[in-house]
C-alpha cells in the first residue's frame, strides 16, 4: 500500500507521523496498519520521536502489536523473512528509551527473544535488529528489577557468545557485560561461569598480544571479569588466563609508561591480588622481582599522591591509590611469610623500609583529615590499609601512630555509632563484593593493632583516655549478637569471629596491664555479664573452641579482679560459666598409648588438637586464673566437685608415666589442687582417697604434699 512520503522528503514530518498514528490506531486491517507503522519505525530509526510522540504512539499500539509482530511467521510478499520481528524490536527499542516502560513486565518478558537474536546470524539486512536489541538490553540494565531478570533469563551467556563470535556489535556485549557483572558479579558467575571464563580468556589473550593502546584500555575492562570466587586458580582454563595476566602486567610494568598508562595497569594487579592473593604471580627470580617492583611502584604512588596533598590531585587519585593500598597490603603478607616465600629476605627488608616511607604518608594525610571529610571512603580504605600495617609492624612509626590513635578511636567510633554509610570504594574491594563486611566496621581492621598497642604503656595510656575500652566492650555486644545470630553448623572462621578473638586478646591485656581500670570501669562490669552468659552456649560447639577458650580465660581473669559484684556471688549465670570453665580446663588432656614404651603418656585431647596451637597459652593462663578464684569464691569448689575433675585428674596421673608429663603442666595442675585442697576439706578428702600423696610424691608437687599434710 502506498502511504505519505517522510519528513526527509516533505516538509512536515510531524503532520505525517500524527496521521500515520491515527491511521494506527483506526485501522481496519492488517495491510493498513502495516503501511502506517513502516513510516512510524522509519521515523523512530531516523531519531525524529520525542519523548511526547514516543509516548504517543505506545497510546496508539501499545505492547500487543509489536508481540504479534515479534511472533509472526508470515512476511508480507517480497519482503525478508525478518520483517516483522525487525519492525517490532524497532518499536520495543523506542519504548524503552522510556525508563518506567524499560521495566514493564511485557518488556522483561522479551528478554529470551532478544537472546535469540544476540545468538542467531547476523546477515547485512539485520544488523538494525541486532542494535535494537542492544538498545533494549541497555534500558532494561538501568531499571531495577532489569539486572537480575537479565541473569535469570540467560543473558550473561548469550552476550558472552556474541562478544565471542565478534560480529555485529560485539563491542556493545562486552560493555552490558561489564555493567551486569558490576551489579551481579556473584549471580552471574554462579550461573555462567564457563562462558564468562571463555570471555576472560579471550581478553587475556588479547592483552598479552597488544601492543598499541589496546593493551592499556584492555586493563580497565579485564577487573570486571576476574572473580572473586569461584577462584581462577581452580581450573587450567583459568590458570592459563592468570599466567598471560602475570606475563602481560609484567611487559607493561617493566617499561616506561606515563601515567595514565600506568594507572591501569596498577588497578589491574590489584584486582587479581584481590581474587588470588600472590598466586597468580610465579615463584622464582622472575616472580619475586615483578612482586617488589609492583609493592615498590604502589609505594611511589602513595607518597607522591599523600605527602603533599593537593585537595584537587588527591580527589582524582583516589582510585587507582586505594588500589596501591590492596599492593601494600600484599607486599606486607608476603614480606612475613615463611613458608614457600616468594621473596628472598634482603627484598623483604628493602620492601619494609619502602613500605614504611609509604605508611608514614597515609599517617601523615589522615592527620590532615577534617570533620566534615569523614564519609569519604577514601578515608575508610586508608585506615583499613594502616589496620594491616599497625597489625604486623609494630615497631616502626610508633610516635606517629600514637599521635594518630585520637584520631582513629574517634573516626571507628562515629562510624560504630552512627551506622555510616561509608561504602569501599569500587577499588576499594575493587570489585562489587556482595553481602561484604558493613562498611561502618573500622573498627574491624584496627583491633589486631590495638591488640598489641594495648601491650604497651603509652599507646594504652592514649587509648585508655581516648575511651578506647568503652567503644570495644560495646562492639564486643555487636559481634556477639552477630554470631549468635549466625548458623550453628560448622563453617569457616567468621570475621566476626576473629574480631571477638581479638577483642578478648585486648581486653587480656587491659586485666594484665591495668587492672585498676577494670575494677573502676563500669564497661568491665558489662562485659562481665555477657562473658558469664556466652561460654556456657560456645562450649558445646566444638568448631568455636578457640573463642571458647579466649572467653573462658578472659572471664577467669576477671572474676579475679571483680569478685565483689553481684553478678558474681553465686547467681545462676556465675555458676553457669563457672562449671563450662571448669569442663573447657578439665577436657583438654587426656591419656595414652606411649609410641617409646609399652605405657601410657599423657596427651592433647582428640578434640583439642586442631586448636591446640591457638589455645595453649590461653589454657595455662586459665588454669593460672581459676587457681586464683577458688579463694575468692566459697562456692567454687563445690562445682569443681560436681564436675568430678577432681577424680579424672588422679585417674590421670595415676595411668601415665610421669616423665611424659611437662613440668608446665605438673606446675598448673599443681596450682588449682592446692588451691581447692586449702579451700575445702571434701576436695582434700577426694585427693587423698585417690591416692593424692604418693602421686603428689611422685610428680613432684611439694606445695601439694605439704598441703595434704597439714591437717
Amino acid at each position: 500500500p502506498r502511504f505519505p512520503a517522510m519528513a526527509s522528503d516533505s516538509g512536515d514530518g510531524h503532520a505525517t507521523l500524527k496521521r500515520c498514528l491515527g491511521v494506527l490506531r483506526d485501522a481496519r486491517n492488517d495491510s493498513e496498519q502495516f503501511a502506517a507503522l513502516l513510516l512510524v519505525t522509519k521515523a523512530v530509526r531516523a531519531g525524529e520521536v520525542d519523548a511526547k510522540t514516543r509516548r504517543q504512539i505506545f497510546q496508539a499500539i501499545g505492547f500487543t502489536f509489536p508481540t504479534r509482530l515479534l511472533i509472526s511467521q508470515q512476511p508480507p510478499a517480497g519482503c525478508p523473512p525478518h520483517t516483522f520481528r525487525a519492525l517490532g524490536l524497532t518499536l520495543l527499542a523506542c519504548f524503552c528509551t522510556d525508563p518506567e516502560l524499560a521495566g514493564h513486565s511485557q518488556i522483561l518478558n522479551k528478554i529470551p527473544t532478544f537472546n535469540d537474536v544476540l545468538l542467531s546470524p547476523c546477515d547485512p539486512d539485520s544488523t538494525s535488529m541486532v542494535d535494537d536489541v542492544y538498545q533494549c538490553l541497555s534500558a532494561v540494565l538501568a531499571t531495577a528489577r532489569g539486572p537480575r531478570e537479565l541473569v535469570a533469563k540467560g543473558t550473561v551467556s548469550a552476550l558472552c557468545q556474541a562478544y565471542l563470535n565478534g560480529g555485529h556489535g560485539s563491542e556493545r556485549a562486552l560493555a552490558l557485560l561489564v555493567g551486569l557483572l558490576a551489579i551481579a558479579e556473584a549471580k552471574c558467575w554462579q550461573r555462567d561461569a564457563p562462558q564468562l571464563l571463555a570471555v576472560l580468556s579471550k581478553l587475556s589473550s588479547d592483552f598479552l598480544k597488544a601492543e598499541d593502546m589496546t593493551k592499556f584500555e584492555l586493563c580497565e575492562v579485564l577487573p570486571h571479569f576476574i572473580p572473586l570466587s569461584p577462584p581462577l586458580t581452580e581450573n587450567s582454563q583459568g590458570s592459563q588466563c592468570l599466567c598471560r595476566l602475570y606475563k602481560g602486567l609484567a611487559d607493561v610494568l617493566g617499561s616506561k609508561l606515563s601515567q595514565s598508562q600506568r594507572d591501569p595497569a596498577l588497578k589491574l594487579a590489584a584486582s587479581l591480588v584481590q581474587a588470588c592473593g600472590a598466586e597468580w604471580i610465579p615463584a622464582g627470580s622472575a616472580g619475586s622481582k615483578f612482586l617488589a617492583l609492583l609493592v615498590n611502584l604502589a609505594c611511589v604512588e602513595v607518597r607522591l599522591t599523600l605527602e603533599e596533598p593537593d585537595p584537587v590531585e588527591v580527589e582524582g587519585k583516589k582510585e587507582v591509590v586505594t588500589a596501591c593500598y590492596v599492593l601494600m597490603e600484599m607486599g606486607i603478607q608476603e614480606c612475613l611469610r615463611e613458608e614457600n616465600p616468594l621473596l628472598e629476605n634482603v627484598q623483604k627488608m628493602q620492601l619494609m623500609r619502602i613500605m614504611e616511607e609509604a605508611f608514614g604518608a597515609v599517617i601523615f594525610y589522615l592527620r590532615q583529615v577534617k570533620q566534615e571529610e569523614l564519609q569519604d571512603p577514601f578515608i575508610f580504605a586508608s585506615v583499613r590499609v594502616l589496620g594491616a600495617w599497625m597489625a604486623e609492624e609494630t615497631s616502626s612509626l610508633k610516635q606517629e601512630i600514637c599521635e594518630l590513635l585520637p584520631f582513629l578511636v574517634d573516626y571507628a567510633r562515629k562510624l560504630f555509632k552512627e551506622g555510616s554509610p561509608a561504602v569501599s570504594l569500587p577499588q576499594a574491594e575493587l570489585v562489587s563484593t556482595e553481602g561484604s563486611a558493613l562498611p561502618q566496621d573500622a573498627l574491624r581492621f584496627l583491633l589486631p593493632g590495638f591488640c598489641h598497642l594495648t601491650a604497651e604503656d603509652r599507646p594504652r595510656d592514649i587509648l585508655i583516655a581516648e575511651g578506647a575500652p568503652a567503644l570495644l566492650c560495646e562492639y564486643f555486644l555487636q559481634q556477639w549478637e552477630v554470631l549468635t545470630s549466625e548458623s550453628t553448623a560448622p563453617a569457616p572462621l567468621t570475621s566476626t569471629e576473629m574480631s571477638l578473638q581479638t577483642m578478648c586478646g585486648v581486653f587480656l591485656n587491659l586485666v594484665v596491664t591495668a587492672p585498676d581500670l577494670v575494677r573502676q570501669d563500669k564497661t568491665f562490669s558489662s562485659l562481665m555479664d555477657v562473658l558469664l552468659k556466652s561460654l556456657p552456649l560456645l562450649l558445646p560447639q566444638k568448631h568455636h573452641l578457640v573463642l571458647a577458650a579466649n572467653v573462658a580465660t578472659l572471664g577467669l581473669m576477671m572474676a579475679r579482679i571483680l569478685a565483689g559484684s553481684a553478678a558474681l556471688q553465686g547467681t545462676q549465670s556465675a555458676k553457669e560459666f563457672f562449671g563450662a570453665a571448669i569442663r573447657f580446663l578439665s577436657q583438654a588432656h587426656t591419656a595414652q598409648a606411649d609410641p617409646g614404651s609399652d605405657g601410657l603418656a599423657v596427651a592433647v585431647s582428640p578434640a583439642y588438637v586442631s586448636a591446640w596451637d591457638d589455645i595453649r597459652e590461653l589454657w595455662f593462663l586459665g588454669m593460672q586464673a581459676l587457681a586464683g578464684c577458688v579463694p575468692r569464691f566459697p562456692w567454687l569448689p563445690h562445682a569443681a566437685l560436681q564436675a568430678r575433675w577432681l577424680q579424672g585428674l588422679a585417674r590421670l596421673l595415676s595411668r601415665v608415666a610421669p616423665a611424659s608429663v611437662e613440668f608446665e603442666l605438673i606446675a598448673a595442675f599443681q596450682a588449682v589442687l592446692v588451691e581447692l585442697a586449702r579451700a575445702s576439706e571434701q576436695c582434700r578428702d577426694v585427693i587423698l582417697s585417690h591416692h593424692g600423696t604418693e602421686w603428689a610424691n611422685l610428680y613432684g608437687m611439694a606445695a601439694l604434699e605439704q598441703c595434704l599434710a597439714e591437717q
